[in-house]
């Protein structure tokens, strides 16, 4: 079998065709789809960078200039052109190259602008393929500014210099369209030799979406295809290289747990000294031992090759991660000094006025006395553990290896989810109007998106993406809300926690915070100590500011689109994020949510979901609010 009936055999099966082709070129399509993007390969010295944005796309072929390879790669061209219009009914070529810089170019003023040229056959021309283009590269964030954009018809698509790609015979039937696209190497220094490698990414990320949308109008407008969203045309096949650094990020992050580190391990005493001097001297706090040295987890997390991540979603979602994970190792090393504050500013930052003013204005609606809906009822850690491990039962039955276990440990203030387990403090006692929304909180948000992550194919998912505190808080209490244990004191509680951040980034110590929250706000002496002791722990940690926060955006979100409740679930990620999970989702490499919370089977909960779409402030949750 030829080269040529093998392609075409491939194609027909709908099988990956990765072919070598002579003197280096080569063809790859992923999946047949009506387009394919061609480069004719340059020398490295005299075009660097630009075949890395071509090796990208789900279908390319690189095509050589030696007489023996431009030869085969035109018989494999037109292989593929045919084979696919037989399938789809039309097909798009698109040949990508790069544009000299204008004449009137002056260095003085900076780098050069994007700029971009669309050849199009005027007799043929894709006239809504076209639009999709010019409105896609004025939509995208191109680094540089706003693009210039031309749109020339030739007869000759082609390179100045350069015969067309195609024949004759192929560009005069119908079936066939070809474009070449033109654009200006900002990805290279002014001498055209050095690689700009942030702006390269930046080029490359803002180029694949454009040329998606361009497929996705020619799809629906010339070809009997009709994808549902233009990043369902994105690749889908996985560089091996990207589970190597999936696995090595979430192997440094999993070495340590910010929350569980810099948490006290003598919170109970630590109340008792701070009372026995009626509340005028800060107790001394002890911290678990590191397990591990700053020093070695700051090699180990910039020896992972990110930089070798070509996918523009994966390498933004993972560069992000990077950037976290390299304060958070700041963090460890800096427990116990004014260095902490600092780096939890940059991990977690600070509230802003309006959470500040929606703070206030809780603590002012709601007394100081208010009381939860269970009376004086309290379960202590034993009684609660075994309500959580029912609930964990319940999960099992729909994911029999569900891993996840409850421990009660006399190490641990309160209640903390630590790498998929829920751990109890020995001391902890619950209100039994509060044990079902905590349950929501505890079990049905955070453990529930910790196994979720792990079914993903990405450990990222579980471990947590860059900044996924705030959405993770965020959604935890408002599954409170939707189980209707979302009670007074607790959102008096998340005010209070905000109002003790913001003390604490304006300079108050551990002694004037508490004093502050009882004197000021009306929290109970062991109240306010409590507050404090969270915020102030290790040095300052301002991640408490984070549930009202994400309470406050996720509201917002809920109620101006329509994104699926269950969407908020598939793992651990930040609302920023949302573009990029949704990118994967269509590209058919993130999963659905393999467990949904039980609140989400109740007729109540998702009458309360209903309200929130359309339109409530966190004000709004709060039972009696405005009666």
């Amino acid at each position: 079998m030829s080269k040529v009936d093998y392609i075409k055999a491939l194609l027909d099966a709908g099988e990956i065709v990765d072919c070598a082709l002579p003197d280096g070129g080569r063809l790859h399509i992923e999946r047949p789809q009506p387009f394919i993007c061609v480069y004719r390969m340059q020398e490295a010295k005299v075009d660097p960078g630009t075949q890395d944005l071509i090796a990208g796309q789900p279908s390319y072929l690189l095509f050589p200039t030696e007489p023996a390879g431009c030869k085969a790669a035109t018989r494999a061209l037109v292989a593929t052109v045919d084979a696919l219009s037989q399938m789809f009914g039309a097909v798009l070529v698109v040949e990508l190259f790069v544009l000299p810089l204008p004449e009137d170019f002056d260095p003085e003023e900076g780098p050069p602008r994007p700029g971009f040229e669309i050849q199009a056959s005027r007799r043929h021309a894709p006239v809504r393929t076209l639009e999709a283009l010019e409105a896609a590269f004025l939509e995208q964030p191109w680094p540089g500014g706003e693009p210039s954009i031309r749109v020339a018809y030739k007869q000759h698509r082609a390179p100045e210099g350069c015969v067309s790609l195609l024949s004759a015979g192929l560009r005069k039937r119908q079936d066939v369209t070809d474009l070449a696209i033109g654009f200006r190497a900002i990805h290279r220094d002014l001498d055209g030799q050095v690689v700009l490698p942030v702006v390269l990414r930046e080029l490359r990320r803002s180029l694949t979406n454009s040329l998606r949308q361009g497929f996705y109008a020619f799809a629906h407008t010339r070809a009997r295809f009709r994808p549902i969203h233009y990043h369902e045309l994105g690749q889908q096949e996985i560089e091996p290289l990207v589970w190597d650094v999936d696995r090595a990020l979430a192997d440094v992050g999993g070495s340590f747990d910010i929350i569980l580190d810099a948490t006290p391990v003598n919170s109970s005493a630590a109340w008792s000294r701070f009372r026995a001097s009626r509340y005028e001297k800060t107790p001394e706090f002890h911290y678990r031992p590191l397990r591990h040295d700053p020093g070695t987890l700051k090699r180990r997390l910039y020896e992972v090759p990110l930089e070798q991540v070509d996918d523009p979603a994966l390498h933004a979602l993972f560069s992000d991660k990077r950037k976290e994970l390299d304060s958070q190792i700041d963090l460890l090393g800096d427990r116990g000094t004014k260095r902490f504050l600092y780096g939890s500013l940059l991990v977690y930052g600070a509230p802003d006025d309006a959470l500040i003013a929606l703070a206030r204005r809780i603590t002012a609606e709601i007394a100081p006395r208010a009381q939860e809906s269970g009376g004086g009822d309290t379960l202590d850690a034993l009684a609660f553990v075994q309500i959580a491990e029912q609930e964990l039962e319940h999960y099992r039955k729909e994911w029999p290896s569900l891993a996840a276990r409850v421990e009660v440990r006399d190490n641990v203030p309160g209640l903390i989810v630590s790498n998929g387990h829920f751990l109890v403090g020995n001391k902890t006692k619950v209100s039994a109007g509060r044990v079902r929304a905590t349950i929501a909180h505890e079990v049905g948000t955070h453990i529930l998106t910790y196994y979720n992550g792990l079914a993903q194919p990405f450990q990222q998912l579980h471990a947590g993406l860059a900044g996924y505190e705030a959405t993770q808080e965020g959604i935890a209490v408002l599954a409170e809300y939707l189980v209707g244990g979302l009670s007074r004191p607790r959102m008096r509680l998340l005010a209070g926690r905000v109002l003790a951040v913001a003390a604490l980034v304006d300079g108050a110590d551990f002694v004037e915070t508490t004093r502050m929250l009882h004197a000021d706000y009306g929290f109970s002496q062991r109240g306010a100590y409590t507050i404090a002791m969270r915020v102030h722990r290790s040095g300052g940690l301002t991640k408490d500011m984070v549930y009202l926060k994400g309470l406050k955006d996720l509201l917002h979100l809920l109620a101006s689109s329509d994104l699926p409740f269950e969407d908020l679930l598939i793992g651990k990620f930040a609302l920023s994020h949302l573009p990029l999970i949704a990118e994967l989702r269509w590209r058919n490499i993130l999963k659905k949510p393999k467990l949904l919370p039980h609140y989400l089977r109740d007729e109540d909960a998702l009458k309360r979901l209903e309200g929130i779409r359309r339109g409530l402030s966190p004000l709004d949750l709060i039972e009696g609010h405005g009666k």
